[in-house]
């Protein structure tokens, strides 16, 4: 199972040099990731700041810095932001788990979404 993803940003992170760095890595979140996200007083403060947060904790590596920060984050540009956004709803989606099943009149194979819950 990959747990880590290699990313290359849009536009890329401007440090303080003036260097572009564009190439990076995210691994994938973990349910302490987003406990751990939560709590941050940043967040308490400002509920929007959870993706903030979050992406600081999942986002591994851009290369050529020494280490990600929320700080950093804050200061990618927009583009990245999304796109980092984006990323970590892909790699981290869970689909919903299915059954195969096959119809009894015409023999067609088909997918269904099971259902847990109990409900309908």
């Amino acid at each position: 199972m990959e747990t880590v993803y290699d990313f290359i940003l849009p536009k890329g992170y401007l440090d303080s040099t003036g260097e572009l760095h564009k190439r990076g890595k995210m691994r994938l979140a973990t349910a302490g990731d987003e406990i751990s996200a939560t709590r941050d007083p940043r967040v308490l403060q400002n509920p929007s700041y959870l993706t903030i947060v979050i992406l600081s904790k999942v986002v591994t590596e851009i290369e050529g810095v020494d280490s990600i920060s929320a700080t950093l984050i804050e200061r990618l540009f927009t583009a990245d932001l999304a796109f980092l956004q984006d990323m970590y709803q892909r790699i981290n989606d869970i689909e919903p788990p299915t059954l195969t099943a096959v119809c009894p009149d015409c023999g067609r194979s088909f997918e269904v979404p099971l259902n847990f819950t109990g409900e309908g």
